[in-house]
C-alpha cells in the first residue's frame, strides 16, 4: 500500500484527496491520500514521523508552508519562493519542492499562452503571489508585482528576476501593454469583488485568477465580457497536484480524471 497525503491546520476544506485517489485508480496504483492535522508546535514531529512511517509524500498547506522549510532539505525553487508546498520522502532526507509556481505555469501552457518573452503583471505579493512570480520569470517573462502594500512588492521584486513592484493604483497602466495578468490575491473568494478594474482589461490579455470558489468570479466575468482568454483558479490547483504526483510515482499523472475528480467537488 502506498501512503501519500497532505499536512495543514485546518484541513477539512481541502480537495487533495479526491482528487489524487481518482489518479491512484486510474493509474491502478493500490495508494492513499490522508489528511494530517498537527499543531503548529509539532510540524518537526510530524514531519519525522512521516519519514519513519514510510509515507512517501506529503503535500504541504496553511500554516505549514514556510516553517517546514526549517525540516527538509528544500530545492532551489522552494528556497527562492521561500515556501514548501510538497515533500518528497523517496532520498536519505525529505526533500522540499514547491509546485504552486509549476501549477501557475503548466494552467497558463495548457490554454496555450505564450510566455517567453511576454509581459505579466502578478497582482498580489503573498505567498501565491511569490510563486506565480517566480515561476513566470523562470519561464520567460518580464513580471510586474502590484500590491496594496507597495513596499511589499518591491520587496518581492528585487529577488524576483527581471521584476518590478507596484501599488495597485498603477494597475491600468501596466495592463495595457501587458499579455498576462494573475490575480494572487483573496480578493473574489466567495464575494462578487474584483481586485482589477473592469475597463483595464482588454482582449489581448491572458486572465488567470488563483481564486477557485467560486470557479466564476467577477474578474474573470469582466475579462470575458472584454473578450480576454480566461483560466479559473482550478487549473492552477489541478496542476500542482499533477507535479506532486509525478515527483512521487516517477509516472505521467492522468491529468484528464484528476481535473474531472477535482470539479466534481468544486
Amino acid at each position: 500500500m502506498h501512503v501519500f497525503g497532505i499536512i495543514g491546520n485546518p484541513i477539512g476544506h481541502s480537495l487533495s484527496p479526491p482528487m489524487h485517489e481518482a489518479a491512484y485508480d486510474e493509474l491502478d496504483l493500490e495508494g492513499r491520500y490522508v489528511t494530517f492535522e498537527p499543531e503548529p508546535e509539532d510540524l518537526e514531529a510530524a514531519v519525522d514521523g512521516a519519514d519513519a512511517l514510510g509515507i512517501e509524500g506529503m503535500n504541504v498547506t496553511i500554516p505549514f508552508k514556510q516553517d517546514v522549510l526549517e525540516v527538509v532539505d528544500a530545492d532551489d525553487l522552494a528556497t527562492r519562493i521561500g515556501a514548501v508546498n510538497t515533500i518528497d520522502f523517496s532520498g536519505p532526507t525529505p526533500t522540499g519542492h514547491n509546485t504552486d509556481a509549476v501549477g501557475a505555469i503548466r494552467a497558463l501552457r495548457d490554454h496555450n499562452v505564450a510566455l517567453e518573452g511576454s509581459t505579466a503583471v502578478v497582482v498580489g505579493a503573498g505567498g501565491a503571489g511569490r510563486a506565480i512570480a517566480f515561476g513566470l520569470a523562470d519561464a520567460g517573462a518580464t513580471v510586474d508585482i502590484a500590491n496594496r502594500t507597495e513596499s511589499t512588492a518591491h520587496e518581492l521584486a528585487e529577488v524576483v528576476p527581471d521584476a518590478t513592484g507596484h501599488g495597485l493604483e498603477s494597475l491600468e497602466e501596466l495592463l495595457a501593454d501587458a499579455d498576462i495578468v494573475v490575480n494572487a490575491t483573496s480578493v473574489g473568494m466567495e464575494t462578487d469583488e474584483t481586485p482589477i478594474p473592469a475597463g483595464a482589461l482588454h482582449g489581448d490579455l491572458a486572465v488567470m485568477d488563483a481564486v477557485y470558489r467560486p470557479l466564476e468570479t467577477r474578474l474573470l466575468r469582466d475579462a470575458a465580457a472584454a473578450g480576454a482568454t480566461t483560466i479559473d483558479g482550478a487549473w492552477m490547483l489541478l496542476y500542482q497536484g499533477v507535479e506532486a504526483l509525478e515527483i512521487w510515482t516517477g509516472e505521467d499523472a492522468p491529468v484528464e480524471t484528476m481535473n474531472e475528480a477535482l470539479r466534481h467537488r468544486l
